[in-house]
């Protein structure tokens, strides 16, 4: 197999997707049969100018990471996935969707926390689950679904988070990180389409190709009711469940914040947060 056949059927293929198939809008009077090359390009995070030499056989070591998110583009079944990876001259990734159940050992975990907001999410950035503290301190949310949704389209992020250019480049770099994972690749590229849509800033953020993953380090906040607060942050990889993440957070003894999250628990554990 060479390069070109390889360009040949990426082509083909994004001739036979219709943009609501991944969760595009079409604009009336659309000409184009199938994906535009920039829409492919947008969904499976690369450039445009990377895909198109790509169709033209003139990129000729595509990595397993971009043929992923590729896949996952362009919607291809899992043999469709297995021959585009024979294209490229690379053996094919096995693909397992992705499992957002929760141990249940985790919930307790998290239940046990009253004094800290603990969340567990997903490689989308999908909140799978959260304590009482962590629902109290995102409780101005319209729903606490999503990182991305609540960064980039709910209105209230840009009041929440203290600098939000930073947790915005932060966000993207690590939603995009999850293209490389073909179990969730589908839900990524639907959210990337959605954000894409909705939001200037969000288009400018993911044209830039960071990719990085959670990192400790200290988040601030504005609460509608505490007002600031400055909390240290750590993610913890779950080992029996990959893909899922624990995130928690913690004030500095002493300090201000500290006693601010402690208040929030008290508020938390007299009026629960649903949802």
């Amino acid at each position: 197999m060479s390069s070109s056949d390889l360009g040949v059927f990426l082509k083909a293929r994004r001739g036979n997707v219709q943009p609501a198939d991944v969760g595009i809008r079409a604009q009336r009077g659309r000409r184009v049969a199938g994906l535009r090359r920039e829409e492919v390009a947008m969904l499976a995070g690369v450039s445009v100018d990377y895909y198109a030499r790509l169709e033209q056989g003139r990129e000729k070591n595509p990595s397993p990471s971009v043929l992923n998110a590729l896949a996952g583009a362009l919607n291809l079944d899992a043999d469709l996935r297995e021959h585009v990876f024979r294209l490229a001259g690379l053996a094919p990734t096995p693909w397992q969707p992705a499992d957002d159940a929760v141990d249940e050992s985790l919930l307790e975990l998290l239940a046990a926390w009253p004094h800290t907001p603990a969340l567990i999410i997903n490689r989308q950035l999908d909140i799978l689950a959260r304590n009482d503290l962590a629902a109290a301190l995102y409780s101005g949310f319209a729903r606490m679904d999503n990182l991305v949704r609540m960064t980039f389209i709910d209105p209230f992020g840009r009041s929440f988070f203290t600098d939000w250019q930073r947790a915005g480049e932060t966000c993207v770099a690590n939603l995009r990180l999850a293209l490389g994972h073909a179990g969730a690749q589908e839900a990524v590229q639907a959210l990337v389409a959605e954000a894409h849509a909705a939001s200037a800033e969000f288009r400018v953020l993911w044209s830039r190709h960071d990719v990085r993953g959670k990192t400790a380090e200290a988040k601030a906040f504005r609460h509608p009711a505490l007002g600031d607060l400055l909390l240290d942050y750590n993610a913890f990889d779950v080992r029996s469940a990959p893909g899922q993440q624990l995130v928690v957070y913690q004030a500095p003894a002493g300090s201000p914040s500290a006693e601010k999250l402690q208040l929030l628990g008290s508020l938390a554990a007299s009026a629960p947060v649903s949802g």
